[in-house]
């Protein structure tokens, strides 16, 4: 039996999906989200095309690590120029920019090439409840703990 590709025309509409991230574990829903934006979730995955589906994150603020995390865990920022290395905690990034948190984990677990920039672009993030995306008809998305 032969393999079955997917060509970029055969694509149909792309689905949009909501999650709620209040009191969700970073990395586990990062994993999740990953794996709707590359279309692994789907019968019809194929590596070398754009198949996932879209991402609104809704309740960014609410967020959580385990352990002694919050406290430990580094986001490291490096300008270019000497003594430009910049190491922000975790509590500290939950302050300023909580989007910022789901975004850099879900990137890192991306293809690191110009299929996954595309990727990233369908994630949205929004650090309260509501977001403007009603047009889309997004459907609800449970996530377990």
């Amino acid at each position: 039996m032969a393999t079955i590709y997917l060509k970029t025309q055969d694509l149909k509409d792309k689905k949009w999906h909501v999650i709620d991230a209040n009191g969700q574990v970073v990395g586990r829903l990062a994993a999740r989200i990953s794996r709707i934006l590359t279309g692994k979730n789907k019968t019809n995955y194929t590596p070398h095309v754009e198949s996932g589906d879209g991402v609104i994150v809704i309740n960014a603020a609410g967020l959580r690590v385990t352990g002694n995390k919050p406290k430990a865990k580094l986001y490291k920022n490096f300008s270019g120029y000497p003594g430009g290395l910049r190491e922000r905690t975790f509590e500290r990034v939950m302050n300023e920019d909580p989007t910022y948190v789901i975004k850099h984990a879900v990137k890192g677990m991306l293809p690191k090439n110009r299929l996954g920039h595309r990727m990233l672009t369908r994630l949205l993030v929004y650090k309260a409840g509501e977001h403007p995306h009603h047009a889309q008809k997004p459907s609800k998305l449970k996530v377990k703990d």
